[in-house]
């Protein structure tokens, strides 16, 4: 009868006592593993520490603090790989899920060291008395972190895929796709690819950096940051502008901080033809002096162009940068006005 039958199908009490016991000992094993490496995680970090505080410098304390989360994981990872060994239960849950984990925590790892020590020589930068070299610096390791993060995401992914067998095949083509010979073949007809290719560029040739104040399509601001597909540029109103990386490699634009050495710029100042330029040469020169936005490398009064009913002068004056130079062509135009209507108003034009 059924009946009669369904105590038989029951597992005995001795097998359940076995499995029992199994689950025991394999969570007395597991407990005592993790246990074990966050114990020895934390004195490894509680060591780190105290030596970090010896050092000047705050460099070791960006890479610990990084690094705490994805190695703690990791010994965990190892320790239950240790306790795997001796505990067939463990082996047998440990070998499924391994294949998912180990390839993760090793790309965990790997991102942290990375950013950490973009961090670290980031933070270095600040030291610099250069800034054309501390912007150029900060470029290319904004750059090339990102670059190396995306490269890491991306062949994890890879070997996380690999744990499948449906998709096994999908895992074998993204890391055959990750080759540089791929890279390059399929960079024109792959955007995303193309954009990690023109990221590395700017990166090695450095038309634009990180600070640059740039002119494109009409628009100016400062670069205020470079991502391997866009870069974005705060304008001075506060906008941000995101434009694709590839356009500052195929299209023209304008870079007002390509070089060192501050930039230059004029104010066209129109007077009354006869008006003596002696004077005004002698004011101007006296007021830019005045100015702290002036650097002192260019500053001089030009007659720039002699017409019937005016004259104009240019103003041509040097700041450190484009924000010194805005502030300084209209204090420097309103200060040379003002002057002219104390001391010589019939020089000024009707116009002005």
């Amino acid at each position: 009868m059924p009946a009669a039958a369904l105590p038989s199908q029951l597992p005995s009490p001795d097998t359940v006592i076995g499995w029992s016991e199994a689950l025991t000992r394999a969570a007395i094993h597991g407990g005592i593993a993790v246990g074990a490496a966050f114990v020895l995680h934390l004195g490894l970090f509680t060591l780190l520490r105290r030596m970090a505080r010896l050092s000047v410098s705050q460099t070791d304390d960006l890479v610990f603090t990084r690094l705490r989360q994805p190695l703690l994981w990791s010994m965990v990872a190892i320790a239950v790989s240790v306790a795997a060994e001796g505990d067939p239960l463990i082996a047998r849950i440990w070998g499924m899920a391994a294949r998912f984990i180990e390839p993760a925590l090793f790309g965990w790892v790997a991102f942290a060291l990375v950013k950490a020590f973009a961090a670290a020589m980031e933070q270095r930068t600040e030291a610099y008395e250069n800034e054309l070299a501390a912007r150029s610096r900060r470029t290319r390791i904004a750059i090339f972190s990102r670059t190396a993060g995306f490269g890491i995401v991306f062949v994890t992914v890879a070997l996380v895929l690999f744990g499948i067998p449906a998709v096994r095949s999908i895992g074998t083509t993204l890391l055959a796709s990750a080759g540089l010979a791929t890279l390059a073949v399929g960079a024109a007809a792959q955007p995303a690819l193309k954009s990690l290719i023109a990221g590395i560029q700017i990166a090695i040739t450095e038309p634009i950096r990180i600070g640059d104040f740039v002119v494109i399509e009409g628009e100016s601001g400062r670069v205020e940051d470079i991502r391997l597909s866009y870069v974005v540029i705060r304008t001075a109103d506060e906008r941000r502008l995101i434009v694709p990386t590839a356009k500052f490699l195929d299209a023209s634009f304008q870079n007002w901080t390509r070089q060192g050495g501050g930039i230059t710029g004029s104010v066209v100042l129109p007077i009354k033809p006869g008006s003596a330029i002696g004077p005004i040469r002698a004011a101007y020169e006296a007021l830019l002096a005045a100015n702290p936005d002036w650097d002192q490398r260019t500053g001089a009064l030009q007659v720039s162009e002699a017409q019937v009913g005016s004259i104009e002068l240019k103003l041509v004056m040097s700041a450190a940068g484009p924000t010194a130079l805005g502030r300084l062509r209209p204090a420097l135009r309103e200060a040379m006005l003002e002057w002219l209507r104390e001391h010589m108003p019939e020089a000024l034009c009707d116009e002005v």
